[in-house]
């Protein structure tokens, strides 16, 4: 399929919407009053730090709301107050954060259930508005809709939009896509849909699998299997990896994108030569500005003396868990929460490990005087940090 040309012909449909529908100065005020916090403000005008009692916060000094879920979740109450009395449904979650998209659900905003790992779209009428979430929506549901007469808000971050027009261009010169990125994310699922063909690799440690691959050779059998579900229709790794273009999905950890982008490039390198080099690799820059500045600004923060970590977002949320493995990695003893509730006394956590379900610990909360580090993802509400903030404080006076 020519996806260039579809998502240009989707441009011209007077059904198809990328920008809002004049309501922004009544939908910020909106915004401001259901997920701004002047606490938070405070804390930022003090040097990102709040002391009471025998706590001291110490703020990540970015953190929280990106402008790209910023405008999606501006977008989805822009469109509910222009379409007032149409179905309106969202593919996804608008944004990995559940008091948001709690909040659209009250706003009686549907969102398509998941059955047997499948979207179940069959609800979707023609004439309903169908809103896609800021990490995009694949090709092929886009086409769906659109031969279904919706009417198609897309929220898409242009960051994740960045990264779509970089696998287009590897699909031009007939490349293979090495996307760096989580294979069941809904932005990989969407960004895979534009390339012709491609890989999808987790981490390093896969990453220097393929990389051996490509250099020595080795089980085809054992390489299929091991990328199961993670690479496109018909792919031969003996073949697909001679010329190669490497993108990622945004919310991954900035360092291992470039660590993995590097890696390929000396892999090219090695095997073609200098003079053959640029026939058989492209890079370009698709690492997200926001998720860099989250990142980096975690980064100092673990080089404070912190008694422990705090770090606010879903748990299906990409970007804040890669803030939890910066701390973990850092030695701090952190929690990766999404709520409030989730702080269930002084004597008890209930918070979401790396790589385990969501569990109880007892005896998080220190004696004594400490000091807190907190952040939240790209898609938690400044009101939802000064929730756990001031929950802090109150269980620590207890």
């Amino acid at each position: 399929m020519d996806t260039k040309a579809f998502k240009r012909s989707l441009n011209q449909s007077d059904r198809y919407h990328r920008k809002g529908f004049g309501h922004e100065v009544e939908v910020a005020e909106t915004l401001n009053s259901e997920y701004q916090s002047n606490l938070i403000q405070t804390i930022r005008n003090n040097n990102y730090v709040l002391q009471k009692g025998a706590v001291t916060i110490k703020l990540a000094e970015s953190f929280g709301f990106c402008w790209g879920v910023e405008r999606a979740v501006a977008m989805a109450y822009e469109t509910r107050q222009h379409f007032p009395t149409e179905t309106i449904w969202i593919t996804n979650e608008i944004i990995h954060n559940p008091s948001v998209n709690q909040r659209l659900q009250e706003m009686n905003v549907g969102f398509i259930e998941v059955i047997d790992g499948k979207k179940d779209f069959s609800v979707v009428n023609i004439g309903d508005v169908v809103i896609l979430p800021a990490f995009g929506a694949s090709v092929a549901e886009m086409q769906l809709l659109n031969d279904r007469g919706c009417t198609i808000v897309d929220t898409t971050c242009p960051w994740v939009s960045k990264v779509w027009n970089s696998v287009e261009k590897h699909k031009k010169k007939d490349y293979t896509s090495i996307i760096h990125g989580k294979y069941n994310h809904e932005e990989t699922i969407a960004t895979s849909s534009f390339a012709n063909k491609y890989l999808i690799v987790l981490n390093m440690a896969q990453a220097q699998y393929v990389s051996n691959y490509m250099l020595n050779g080795g089980d085809k059998a054992e390489f299929l299997d091991k990328f199961h579900n993670a690479y496109s229709q018909g792919f031969n790794p003996d073949i697909d990896l001679e010329r190669i273009g490497v993108a990622n999905q945004t919310t991954m950890l900035k360092s291992e994108t470039e660590a993995i982008g590097k890696l390929f490039e000396k892999t090219l390198l090695k095997k073609y030569g200098p003079v053959e080099f640029d026939n058989h690799f492209m890079s370009f820059n698709t690492i997200c500005d926001a998720t860099q500045e989250r990142q980096d600004a975690m980064l100092n923060l673990v080089e404070e003396d912190l008694s422990l970590m705090i770090v606010i977002g879903g748990f299906n949320s990409s970007n804040t868990t890669h803030l939890q493995e910066i701390a973990i990695e850092k030695g701090f003893k952190s929690y990766h929460i999404d709520s409030v509730e989730r702080l269930l006394s002084k004597n008890a956590i209930e918070h979401k490990p790396l790589i385990k379900g969501i569990q109880i610990d007892e005896n998080w909360l220190p004696e004594g005087p400490i000091t807190v580090g907190v952040t939240s993802g790209a898609s938690t509400p400044d009101k939802v940090v000064e929730d756990i903030i001031q929950k802090i404080f109150e269980l620590k006076e207890s």
